[in-house]
């Protein structure tokens, strides 16, 4: 290499080295603010993860507080009194109250529950199961008709809540004596595909019990169940 071919290459080295640090100059206080912003990141998480592990920790520690106390009464209103993490503990605890209520207070459990059922912030789950319990509470303090509205309302929805619902809808029709209706609504919850096994065995006796016969899809008859689990045994054997 001649001498003007090495004066070419360290001038070039050199003036690649000051671009370098020219733009590090211009542009380090990004990189560094990027770092700066990951470990604060990474920092805050731990924190807020911390923080929400006590708040739950709090909250466990003042509901077995509660339930330390020595009768119903006590522990209900002590459980109201807990300051709640959220919509969600702010329901449990008022459905735990309620079922310290349920047989000295029935008229507060309901409202207790009703006032999850009402309320924007719970989620629709908790208020569907606090909408079915306060109407199976005996002695209450609502009439049939309170009832029946609350009741119609889940049957809107899906799944096993909205059969949950019919059923105690065929129990307010007995209670007013319209023994026809209860049997057919209790005969569409028994012969529904998503009905569970027991609430079709409750349905199944109600309706025998009212002198109505049973009558089930073919798919759903005892035969074809037991049927159906003898060739799930006969299949798992041959494998």
């Amino acid at each position: 290499m001649s001498n003007s071919d090495s004066f070419i290459e360290e001038v070039s080295e050199e003036v690649r080295r000051d671009r370098l640090f020219a733009l590090m100059r211009r542009y380090g206080w990004i990189a560094i603010l990027a770092v700066l912003i990951l470990v604060g990141g990474a920092a805050y998480n731990e924190w807020r993860k911390a923080q929400e592990r006590a708040e739950a920790e709090a909250l466990g520690d003042a509901i077995l507080a509660a339930l330390e106390q020595p009768d119903r009464a006590e522990r209900a209103t002590a459980l109201l009194e807990v300051p709640p993490a959220g919509p969600g503990s702010a329901a449990m605890l008022r459905m735990m109250a309620a079922a310290e209520d349920m047989e000295d207070d029935p008229q507060q459990a309901a409202k207790l529950l009703l006032e999850i059922a009402d309320s924007a912030e719970a989620a629709p789950i908790y208020a569907q199961i606090a909408t079915l319990k306060a109407v199976m509470i005996s002695d209450s303090g609502l009439d049939v008709a309170a009832r029946r509205t609350r009741l119609e309302g889940l049957t809107l929805g899906q799944g096993v809540m909205r059969l949950l619902a019919e059923e105690q809808l065929a129990y307010l029709d007995i209670e007013v004596g319209d023994i026809d209706a209860a049997k057919d609504r209790l005969q569409q919850v028994a012969a529904d595909a998503e009905t569970t096994p027991g609430l079709r065995r409750r349905a199944t006796q109600v309706i025998v019990a009212l002198g109505g016969e049973v009558v089930l899809p073919e798919a759903l008859t005892p035969e074809a169940e037991m049927g159906g689990s003898d060739a799930s045994t006969a299949s798992g054997g041959s494998d």
